[in-house]
């Protein structure tokens, strides 16, 4: 698996210890089975001070074992997706009892934070910012049943739906008007995008909310002088109130279905994890083979 994520434990100690997996994309369906199956995956993992920078992590896990703490936070995954986003914490809350479960918008820094290291170190201030292309309603990337997406609305009068591959476009400031004079126009967005900005140019507000990590999210007031910026973090009722009707997202069973929905894929995750650990199994003993690295 190339997709990778730190995971950090907190011992009872206060000592910390950093592993990194290729497994984050779907490594919120790993904590449905709890905390002592996540570290049961650990012990082959572990680094020493090597930190997934903005720009490499995909996903980040922290369990304080002490205070009963589990941070987390992801690029794709049932916890980043409209329809699936709410079951999959509650079973994820189920799995852990007594704990304080809580996401992370600005991903690995805050991962960092928690411990006491500098915030800086994972930054990526000179990466050049990926711009998301604006979509057409018939776009072929827009006809899943979750699509990701920002969905980006001006007042009540338009709506448009920009990719959701790339860096948020909230982050281009007020550069990102200038995008919109030509992008596709939506009468309405019914789809289950993953995040989105409402613009009140009258007013000189704006809304955005994620579903999926976005670093620097709490920095993004200083992209938009002279407006007032609001972080809905994962607030997506707040943009369709907000919208006059352009944004409503098509309705969805967000418990039953859901949750089966997400149990299913915690299945198939496990599955898949058996069957790779059978084959680093049968390469490690198989004779004139090289160990697995």
């Amino acid at each position: 698996m190339g997709d990778r994520a730190n995971v950090i434990v907190v011992r009872e100690n206060g000592t910390h210890e950093l592993y990194r997996t290729g497994w984050a994309v779907g490594i919120d369906l790993d904590l449905l089975d709890g905390s002592a199956a996540v570290l049961a995956m650990l012990p082959e993992l572990r680094q020493d001070g090597w930190w997934l920078d903005d720009d490499m992590a995909q996903g980040g896990v922290l369990l304080d074992l002490g205070r009963k703490v589990l941070l987390f936070f992801a690029w794709e995954g049932p916890s980043t997706e409209l329809r699936h986003r709410a079951a999959t914490f509650e079973l994820i809350r189920a799995a852990l009892p007594g704990w304080e479960v809580r996401w992370l918008y600005d991903g690995a820094a805050e991962l960092r934070g928690y411990v006491g290291l500098d915030p800086e170190y994972v930054r990526c201030r000179d990466s050049a910012l990926s711009v998301a292309p604006f979509l057409a309603p018939e776009d072929e990337d827009l006809a899943w049943p979750d699509p990701g997406g920002v969905v980006v609305t001006v007042g009540s009068e338009s709506c448009h739906v920009a990719s959701g591959a790339v860096d948020h476009p909230v982050r281009e400031g007020v550069a990102l008007f200038d995008r919109l004079a030509d992008a596709p126009e939506h009468e309405v967005c019914r789809l289950h995008v993953n995040s989105g900005i409402h613009l009140d140019p009258e007013g000189r507000r704006l809304g955005w909310w994620s579903l999926y990590s976005s670093p620097q999210a709490y920095e993004v007031p200083k992209l938009w002088p002279g407006w007032t910026v609001e972080f809905w973090q994962d607030g997506w009722e707040r943009h369709v109130r907000a919208s006059g009707g352009r944004f409503s997202p098509a309705p969805f069973d967000a418990r039953e279905e859901a949750r089966a929905t997400v149990l299913a894929e915690a299945e198939e995750r496990r599955a898949q994890r058996a069957r790779h650990r059978a084959q680093v199994a049968h390469v490690r003993t198989t004779p004139g083979r090289p160990p697995a690295g």
